[in-house]
């Protein structure tokens, strides 16, 4: 994984909601949000959006650090642990797009395809008032929704190539981003110790696209997600050029 990405442009201008544990706004590597909300079990909103459990901070920080002029607004779904249920899911995604996020950071998702029609629909709903998702396409052979759904910016964790790079490629005549599945290091404490997967992918993904977002500025034409892999492609040439078929 060797392009860089689009290293002149910071994310300046482009609105990140970050759906998650919440955030702990005044962690160095975090430096401040615009804003967030949090959702309870019965729908509801209110203003308390502090982290508990460290996960959202770790995705914030991820997408600070490599498009650090982003305007970033968390909504918290996880309380005492990383789970919730399909119904907060799109009411999140929702309040994402109401909030006028041009990037939703979704760095969980389901395997269950019952749920299906509901994301579909909130992955629409999100498109019209100019939302675009970005989630795991795959993760340990499982297929995820949203992030295998049409719409959306699917992801995959590169677990070996360099944190500050990314690929593109062909699986299932579909563009796939790949990133690195590590956050921001801890000094002192090997990255194999710090907190990683496909969550850390996403957010990776996610500030490459708020890059690309902001090179291609309002002219995104009526497909504003490939639009934002012509722009990486651009920026990397040739990396959407092998086909693959692997699901893995």
């Amino acid at each position: 994984m060797g392009c860089m990405y689009l290293g002149e442009f910071t994310g300046q201008g482009v609105r990140i909601a970050v759906i998650d544990s919440g955030v702990f706004a005044a962690h160095p590597h975090v430096g401040g949000v615009a804003g967030g909300v949090a959702i309870r079990d019965d729908g509801s909103v209110h203003d308390d959006y502090v982290d508990e459990l460290g996960h959202g901070t770790a995705v914030i920080a991820a997408i600070r650090e490599k498009a650090p002029a982003a305007e970033i607004f968390a909504i918290k779904v996880f309380g005492r642990a990383l789970r919730t249920d399909v119904a907060t899911l799109v009411r999140a995604i929702d309040e994402a797009a109401s909030r006028g996020a041009h990037l939703v950071n979704l760095s969980l998702g389901t395997s269950k395809s019952q749920h299906r029609p509901l994301l579909e629909d909130a992955v629409a709903r999100a498109r019209a008032r100019g939302a675009i998702v970005v989630s795991a396409n795959d993760d340990g052979g499982v297929r995820w929704l949203p992030g295998c759904l049409d719409g959306v910016i699917p992801v995959r964790a590169d677990w070996t190539g360099d944190r500050h790079g990314y690929s593109i490629a062909f699986v299932e005549d579909r563009l796939m981003l790949s990133a690195s599945a590590f956050p921001r290091e801890i000094p002192g404490v090997p990255r194999e110790r710090n907190l990683n997967g496909v969550s850390f992918a996403v957010a990776n993904a996610t500030a490459f696209a708020a890059r690309a977002l902001e090179a291609i500025g309002p002219a995104q034409g009526p497909d504003p997600v490939a639009g934002i892999f012509a722009a990486l492609d651009r920026a990397c040439p040739g990396a959407a050029d092998s086909p693959s078929t692997s699901t893995g």
